[in-house]
């Protein structure tokens, strides 16, 4: 893998968690997006990992 494509995944999965964070700090999180978005982060986080 590229180095710009490892990049723009490292970015997206720092992205994924500002937005969890966020969602959490809500008065009424909305617990499934907050489970949709960890399962994107889950999905970056591998596709790093296999490269």
């Amino acid at each position: 893998m590229d180095t710009s494509h490892s990049n723009s995944l490292q970015l997206k999965h720092a992205g994924l968690e500002r937005k969890i964070e966020e969602e959490m700090s809500r008065p009424m999180p909305d617990n499934a997006m907050i489970q949709a978005l960890k399962k994107q982060k889950l999905r970056i986080k591998e596709q790093l990992g296999h490269h």
